[in-house]
């Protein structure tokens, strides 16, 4: 886990590294994915104090002792090229394909790294984290917006009536707070499509699953109680929320 967190945090950086210009940060980009192939093929620095060699001397026996397909990395990877170019989605399948890319293979990864193969896990894994991501979008809309990024689709926006100029205020307006409602909505059928690998999987990564799922649609009713306005107040969890979450997951029970 520690060798995927590393892979990932790194590109992560790179993406977002607004020091410098896109066209720096996609070469970045494409350097991790050379380094990526070579670690697949098995060749790697042997005895190099680079820290970046170092975390692909890892990922390379990450992926051969957990046999971890090469293909989750490429695809979070494409993800992470996106995000330097891409800052508005035309449509919700535009967005929950990022989604795929960019929170789906982690998921998958965790699976294989713990012995799970089960194609059932993994579609409702998949289920589970875009839920998330898009639980974290709406939660940070007015940050990302700030940061010059908007993860609500024009097909979802536009239908409500919703205008980018609206966005300079400092509550969202009504047709916004439509969209974002619309939003939680299908996250929430996302979250409720993901519960099945929070049954299916136990131990202490099945604990750690429903205190996701938990956690994700605690924030969408924080944000519903908030008139679906994250400028009011961004939607958190405190230490109440967290007491009660861990409890409901230590006392989950499997949906029959």
């Amino acid at each position: 886990m520690a060798a995927v967190y590393a892979f990932a945090r790194y590109a992560d950086d790179f993406a977002d590294e607004v020091a410098r210009e896109p066209g720096e940060r996609i070469a970045l980009l494409d350097d991790w994915l050379t380094r990526l192939h070579t670690a697949a093929g098995d060749d790697v620095r042997a005895g190099s104090d680079d820290q970046r060699d170092l975390v692909f001397a890892a990922v390379a026996a990450t992926m051969k002792s957990r046999d971890l397909p090469v293909s989750l990395f490429e695809e979070l990877l494409s993800a992470f090229r996106q995000d330097v170019t891409v800052h508005r989605y035309e449509t919700w399948e535009a967005l929950v394909d990022y989604c795929r890319r960019s929170a789906n293979p982690v998921g998958r990864l965790v699976l294989r790294i713990a012995g799970h193969r089960r194609e059932d896990l993994d579609t409702a894994s998949d289920d589970l984290c875009s839920a998330f991501q898009l639980t974290n979008f709406v939660q940070d809309l007015d940050i990302d917006w700030r940061r010059g990024r908007l993860y609500v689709p024009l097909d979802v926006s536009d239908p409500c009536g919703a205008s980018e100029s609206e966005l300079d205020g400092e509550r969202l307006s009504v047709p916004w707070r439509a969209a974002v409602a619309e939003m939680v909505a299908r996250t929430r059928q996302m979250f409720d499509a993901g519960r099945l690998v929070c049954d299916a999987v136990d131990g202490r990564l099945g604990f750690e699953l429903r205190l996701t799922w938990l956690g994700g649609r605690r924030i969408l009713d924080r944000l519903e109680s908030n008139g679906y306005d994250p400028r009011v107040s961004r939607p958190t969890l405190g230490l109440a929320d967290s007491l009660s979450i861990a409890w409901k997951a230590a006392t989950w029970r499997r949906l029959s």
